[in-house]
């Protein structure tokens, strides 16, 4: 494995570097825009690192109404499809009742698997991927072409 990565290091070129990703992802946005051969570049993140936000406490009650919200959406699917088999407005009681049972049982199973963390884990959060720089690495034999991309 490390033989492959040293041979993938010396047959690329770094062509740009920057700290935030939109900037990196502009730059082949801007190559692919004009015709160059994306396929041989590649932005690679240095520095990664996960940055968890906490978005908020995280409930008995907020646990069951997030159930509720899933279980929803999966009844309103349930229904959609056992209303495609059914003639006149029927479909719409399908629907409606299949929402009703999805949010009960969403919610009581967004209720018991919080409760069963026995309070571990009280919060609510987004994980994301972060890194410190991100490069934009190109083929060697393109490297000439794509540095007229690089202002």
């Amino acid at each position: 494995m490390e033989i492959d990565q040293e041979v993938t290091r010396t047959e690329s070129a770094l062509l740009a570097s920057y700290t935030e990703y939109v900037d990196a992802q502009r730059l082949v946005d801007r190559m692919s825009d004009d015709g160059f051969p994306v396929e041989s570049v590649r932005i690679v993140g240095e520095g990664v690192r996960t940055v968890e936000q906490v978005t908020g406490r995280m409930t008995r009650g907020r646990a069951a109404l997030a159930g509720a919200a899933s279980g929803a959406w999966f009844g309103v699917f349930i229904g959609l499809l056992f209303g495609l088999f059914t003639s006149d407005t029927a479909w719409i009681r399908f629907v409606l009742i299949s929402l009703v049972i999805g949010a009960f049982w969403g919610a009581v199973f967004g209720f018991v698997a919080h409760w069963s963390t026995r309070g571990r884990r009280d919060f609510s959060s987004v994980m994301t991927l972060q890194a410190r720089r991100y490069e934009v690495h190109v083929d060697q034999a393109q490297a000439a072409q794509a540095a007229r991309y690089v202002l």
